[in-house]
C-alpha cells in the first residue's frame, strides 16, 4: 500500500487522475476543474507520467501542447478510483452527494471486492494473508 501511495496518494493526484478518468485530458482543463495551481498540478502530471501511470501525446505542434492519457498502469486504477469515493461518499461527504454512477444494468453503481474464484465479497473477516511462494 505504501508503495502505491508513493505515485497516487496526494490530493492533486488523484484529483487529476479523477478528471482524466472523466475525459478531461488537457492541463487548461484539469487545472480548472481541480483547482490545482498550475505549478502543483504541472509537478503532480509529471510524477503520474514517470510512473507510468500517464502517457503525454502531443496535440498541437504551435504552440507546442500535451494532453495525458492513462496507461495500462492507470487505467488499472479505475475500481481503486470508484472505491476511494464509496468510502468518502459513506464516511466523510456531507449532504447530497455530488456524483453518482449509473451501471449498465439501471442501478447506482456500489463497488465492492468480491474473489475472482468464486465471487463472494472480500471483506476483513474473509480474508487471511498467505505466504508468497518462493520464486523458482
Amino acid at each position: 500500500m505504501a508503495n502505491a501511495l508513493e505515485v497516487v496518494g496526494e490530493r492533486w493526484s488523484l484529483l487529476a487522475l479523477r478528471e482524466i478518468f472523466f475525459g478531461n485530458t488537457r492541463f487548461d482543463q484539469i487545472a480548472a476543474n481541480t483547482g490545482a495551481s498550475r505549478d502543483v498540478l504541472a509537478a503532480r502530471l509529471k510524477k503520474l507520467v514517470a510512473a507510468g501511470v500517464l502517457e503525454k501525446r502531443p496535440y498541437s505542434d504551435h504552440p507546442p501542447r500535451h494532453e495525458y492519457h492513462l496507461t495500462e498502469a492507470g487505467r488499472a486504477l479505475h475500481n481503486t478510483m470508484l472505491l476511494l469515493k464509496e468510502w468518502g461518499d459513506a464516511y466523510v461527504t456531507e449532504g447530497p452527494l455530488p456524483l453518482v454512477w449509473e451501471h449498465s444494468c439501471g442501478h447506482v453503481l456500489q463497488p465492492r471486492v468480491v474473489c475472482a474464484s468464486c465471487g463472494e465479497e472480500a471483506t476483513p473477516e474473509s480474508l487471511t494473508p498467505a505466504p508468497i511462494p518462493a520464486a523458482s
